[in-house]
C-alpha cells in the first residue's frame, strides 16, 4: 500500500523524487496492512511535507460491507497494452464487489496517457537533484582517491547503478537551461491536469478499480530495455502524480502467476480502500492461493 502523500513521514527516507516519495506497507494480508498503518500514519515536524491530519485506527474499516460503495473503472486502463487475461482477472474481481453490493460504473480519466512521460520527467529531474548530495563528502559511499576532483568522480561512477545514473542524467538535462520551460515546466502542468482528472471522478466516485500492473511478471533478465520498463508502471504512476492512496492486492493468475488489483482512493481516505481490499479479500478466496513457482505457466496450488 502507499498511503496519500504526506500521511507517512519521509523523515530518515533517502529522498528520490520529493514530490512523488510515498511510504507504504508491503503485508500479507490486508488486516496486516491497516495495523502497521495505525503505527506509521503520524505527524512528524522532521518532515515539512508530513500533513498535520488525523488518522484514525485503519482496523475500524475492515467491516467487509461494501453496499451501496461506487466503484469507478476508469476505460484507460483497459485498453491496448493490457494483457487480455490481467484484464479479465480484475474485471472478474470487479464483479465479485458488485456481487456483494457495490455498483461499478466505466468512466474516463482522460490524461492517463500522459502519466507515464510525466513521471519520467519530474522523477529524474528531481532526483538529479536530491541525488547530487551523494559526492563522497558528507554522505554514503567514499571512493578512496589522491585528489578532490577523482574522489568525487570515482563516487558516483562506483556507487550509482545504471539506471540511477541514467535517471540523473535524464533530470539534469530537463532541468538545463533552454530546457527547463519545455520539459520539466510542463510536465508539471500537464500533472496538474492529471489530478483534476481524478479530483473530477471522486467527487462521484468511491473508489477507483484498475489492474496493478499491465502484465504479469517477465522471466528475471530477459527485459533489458529501460522503456519497456518504464512502460510497466502505466497503471500505479498516476496515483503517484496526484498523490493518492492505492493498494495492491491478488486478484487471480495469467499463465500460472499472480495477476494485481489496484484500488486507488481520495486524498486521505485510506480506510475505504482497505474496506474495499479487506471485503474482496475476505470474499473471492484468490489472496489465500499460490502461485505454482515450479513450473512456468502452469497452474496454481492452495
Amino acid at each position: 500500500m502507499k498511503p496519500t502523500y504526506g500521511r507517512v513521514s519521509r523523515y530518515g527516507l533517502i529522498a528520490f523524487a520529493s514530490s512523488l516519495d510515498q511510504i507504504g506497507p508491503f503485508t500479507k494480508d490486508v488486516r496486516d496492512c491497516a495495523i502497521v498503518l495505525n503505527a506509521i500514519a503520524k505527524h512528524d515536524p522532521r518532515d515539512t511535507t508530513s500533513a498535520d491530519a488525523d488518522t484514525p485506527d485503519y482496523t475500524t474499516f475492515l467491516d467487509g460491507n461494501v453496499k451501496g460503495l461506487k466503484i469507478a473503472v476508469p476505460k484507460e486502463y483497459f485498453t491496448q497494452g493490457i494483457d487480455d487475461a490481467v484484464s479479465a482477472a480484475v474485471r472478474k474481481s470487479i464483479d465479485v464487489l458488485v456481487s456483494l453490493g457495490a455498483v461499478a460504473e466505466e468512466v474516463s480519466l482522460p490524461h492517463t496517457e500522459y502519466g507515464i512521460p510525466v513521471y519520467y520527467l519530474i522523477a529524474p529531474a528531481e532526483a538529479s537533484s536530491n541525488l547530487a548530495r551523494f559526492d563522497g563528502v558528507e554522505y554514503g559511499f567514499r571512493a578512496e582517491t589522491d585528489n578532490l576532483i577523482d574522489m568525487y568522480k570515482q563516487t558516483r561512477s562506483q556507487g550509482f547503478g545504471e539506471e540511477v545514473k541514467r535517471r540523473i542524467m535524464l533530470g539534469t538535462y530537463a532541468l538545463s537551461s533552454g530546457y527547463y520551460d519545455a520539459y520539466y515546466l510542463k510536465a508539471l502542468k500537464v500533472r496538474t491536469l492529471i489530478k483534476e482528472d481524478f479530483d473530477k471522478v471522486f467527487a462521484k466516485y468511491d473508489v477507483i478499480v484498475t489492474p496493478t500492473t499491465p502484465s504479469t511478471a517477465f522471466i528475471a533478465g530477459a527485459v533489458e530495455d529501460p522503456l519497456t520498463m518504464y512502460l510497466n508502471d502505466i497503471c500505479t504512476i498516476p496515483a503517484n502524480l496526484a498523490g493518492l492512496p492505492a493498494v495492491s492486492i491478488p486478484c487471480g493468475f495469467a499463465a500460472g502467476l499472480p495477476v494485481g488489483l489496484q484500488l486507488i482512493g481520495k486524498a486521505f481516505d485510506e480506510g475505504t480502500i482497505l474496506r474495499v481490499a479487506h471485503t474482496y479479500e475476505q470474499n473471492s478466496g484468490i489472496p489465500k492461493q499460490r502461485p505454482a513457482l515450479t513450473t512456468i505457466g502452469g497452474g496454481q496450488d492452495e
